[in-house]
């Protein structure tokens, strides 16, 4: 999301807020709970250009953000739970929260665990086993460094020329969120391959990017060991599965299970879909996963869980908790629910227009 289309979700939530809306309708929108979705969390960024920002939290923010859910009377749960939930409901009439964490990074064991240990929280980590072999392709993270470095662009893209002046921050910004776009419309091989051509033009070698910010499997393994911990799926590659073909995508998920499952002694039972947008994750690889035996799947399509809905157990919403909006002030108009059935009443409004101006 780009700086300005951030500037305008914050005044809309801002706006929520400060008239009070969210509290008074909030035990009609929030629902039976929701499932939060974590990257890494560790010291914010002091660079001015950090397109991704949004994947990183500080540690303050998790421990702010438990506190913030308990004395607002949420239960905190162990993704296990997040199915029984939905079937049979809160048997304590309290709305419940699970912790998610994608890609396995490092500072999650670091910085993340004591936290949850602290305050008795179980998470759930998702983890692609390439990653933990020390070889997964960051390419989102070589895109940034490289466009740092660079005062301009000039690459194919997709076959089409793509020209920037990097100079300045703005220009930084815009360069990165036009390409990273671009190259999420590609085949996985090809937007990697256009990736590591811009690391060679701004001479920066992400070979021990993976090692350096990803969990070993020897470091997963003490992880797994805290009853606190669900290890999931997240694939073998992270790689947007409905850009493959069948039996490859099928390959992804089964084989990072797999690898999984003989390093931990244990059945996963649970998985992510790599980006998890409506591109990336679809009927297919629900499909899949349901064929697969997991209990939950989850996406990054943006929502809370709600009683009296038929929730696909493979295709669980979820909310970001995002770097740009380290605020409790968001946090709490967003687990109101108000924005998720603002958005689905525009949802349904705009088709009726459309059809009745056809």
């Amino acid at each position: 999301m780009s700086r300005k289309s951030t500037r305008y979700v914050k005044a809309a939530l801002s706006a929520l807020h400060y008239t009070g809306i969210d509290g008074l309708v909030g035990p009609l929108t929030r629902g039976l709970g929701c499932i939060l979705t974590l990257h890494q969390v560790g010291p914010d960024s002091v660079d001015t250009f950090c397109p991704n920002r949004i994947l990183r939290i500080t540690p303050y923010f998790l421990e702010r953000t438990i506190h913030q859910l308990l004395e607002a009377g949420f239960e905190c749960v162990a993704i296990d739970e997040v199915a029984i939930r939905l079937r049979m409901g809160n048997p304590n009439g309290r709305p419940f929260v699970a912790f998610t964490l994608d890609d396995a990074y490092r500072d999650n064991l670091t910085n993340a665990a004591p936290i949850f240990r602290r305050y008795g929280v179980p998470y759930c980590i998702y983890a692609p086993t390439d990653g933990l072999d020390g070889r997964c392709d960051l390419w989102w993270l070589v895109l940034e460094e490289a466009i740092r470095r660079l005062q301009s662009i000039t690459i194919d893209v997709g076959g089409e020329p793509f020209y920037a002046t990097t100079e300045t921050t703005a220009g930084k910004d815009a360069a990165f969120y036009s390409l990273y776009w671009r190259l999420r419309q590609l085949d996985e091989t090809e937007a990697r391959t256009i990736v590591r051509q811009l690391a060679n033009m701004a001479a920066y070698d992400p070979g021990d990017l993976c090692a350096d910010l990803v969990m070993n499997w020897d470091e997963l393994r003490e992880i797994a060991a805290d009853p606190l911990a669900t290890i999931g799926g997240h694939t073998v590659r992270h790689y947007a599965l409905a850009k493959l073909g069948a039996g490859a995508a099928r390959y992804e998920m089964e084989e990072g299970v797999r690898r999984l499952e003989a390093s931990l002694g244990r059945r996963i039972k649970h998985f992510s879909y790599p980006f998890g947008d409506r591109k990336s994750a679809d009927r297919r690889e629900f499909d899949i996963a349901r064929s697969l035996g997991f209990e939950t799947a989850v996406t990054t399509r943006k929502g809370l869980l709600r009683s009296g809905e038929a929730h696909d157990l493979m295709a669980l919403p979820r909310i970001s908790l995002n770097g740009d909006y380290q605020d409790p002030l968001y946090t709490k108009v967003l687990l109101s629910g108000l924005p998720f059935a603002l958005l689905d009443l525009a949802r349904k409004v705009v088709p009726v227009r459309e059809k009745a101006s056809a």
